[in-house]
């Protein structure tokens, strides 16, 4: 019983940091349309800059620094290369590519190819005894941030002034413009904010694997990117509910099957989701 505790508390912090990188990648491509290959740059620039800054600043403050530079990473990918290209989606394609792969390599000539201890609380390392299982304290901060992650975003989309916006520029940007409101903004703080919780991904990556390295976001964003199709492309709400899907199967299969089964269960999943709804689980499925 207590195995079973243990592989279901791990494997929901597994998927609270699936969610958290997906969250950011849903939110672009379902309000801006914009499917981002360099979100997991994003993820990198997040956690880079929080190791640089946790050593001379501390740890909140350093939290802060990393999630401020991702987000200010993304608002200025949108406003330089991604907004002369809204309705050129293979170029769009092509930019954020050629991007997650130049910021992999600035990042090794910075810092070096080799993987960096990642600074954290003490308190995250220590364990909390939950129905006979030791589980690691730093999966319920995963599960609580993710949590948290996911009923701001709900609540913003649909409570805030600028969340109403960015939703009507979605179904209508000419109407939208047309009644005087600059849906150009609202898309680069869609950006912002993407960056920022891909950030936020990345530091919380950084004490869930304990180091850091200039390819691990790019690692990532093959889950990432999996969560949100078999969720629904642009369902913040869908992807939360594969990243769960997602994070408990890959741990039990990798505990009680073979090497590596865990991401082939998991890429069959996907297969199966397409197969029998290609819009995945929350998705609309078009209708004659």
């Amino acid at each position: 019983m207590s195995t079973v505790v243990l592989l279901t508390l791990t494997g929901l912090g597994l998927a609270a940091l699936y969610f958290l990188i997906a969250s950011g990648l849903s939110l672009v491509f379902g309000l801006a349309g914009v499917l981002n290959f360099a979100h997991g740059l994003f993820l990198s620039v997040g956690a880079y800059a929080t190791w640089w800054a946790a050593p001379r600043w501390g740890w909140l403050p350093a939290l802060a620094f990393g999630v401020a530079v991702a987000a200010a990473t993304g608002a200025l990918v949108e406003l330089v290369l991604i907004r002369p290209l809204y309705t050129r989606h293979t170029e769009q394609v092509l930019v954020t590519v050629g991007l997650s792969l130049a910021g992999v390599a600035l990042l090794q000539s910075v810092w070096g190819a080799d993987a960096r201890v990642f600074p954290r609380p003490s308190w995250t390392s220590s364990v909390v005894g939950v129905g006979g299982a030791q589980v690691p304290a730093d999966r319920f901060l995963l599960i609580g941030v993710a949590v948290l992650v996911l009923l701001g975003l709900l609540a913003f989309l649909r409570f805030t002034r600028y969340g109403l916006i960015i939703r009507a520029g979605v179904e209508n940007r000419a109407m939208v413009s047309a009644l005087g409101i600059d849906v150009r903004n609202a898309f680069t703080l869609v950006f912002a904010i993407g960056g920022a919780l891909a950030g936020l991904a990345g530091i919380l990556a950084g004490m869930y694997f304990s180091s850091i390295s200039p390819g691990q976001g790019a690692a990532l964003l093959i889950f990432a990117f999996i969560v949100v199709v078999i969720g629904g492309l642009g369902s913040v709400a869908g992807a939360a509910g594969a990243a769960v899907a997602v994070g408990l199967l890959q741990q039990f299969v990798n505990y009680y099957g073979t090497a590596g089964a865990g991401d082939v269960s998991v890429v069959a999943l996907l297969a199966v989701v397409l197969l029998l709804r290609p819009t995945g689980l929350a998705g609309k499925v078009a209708t004659a």
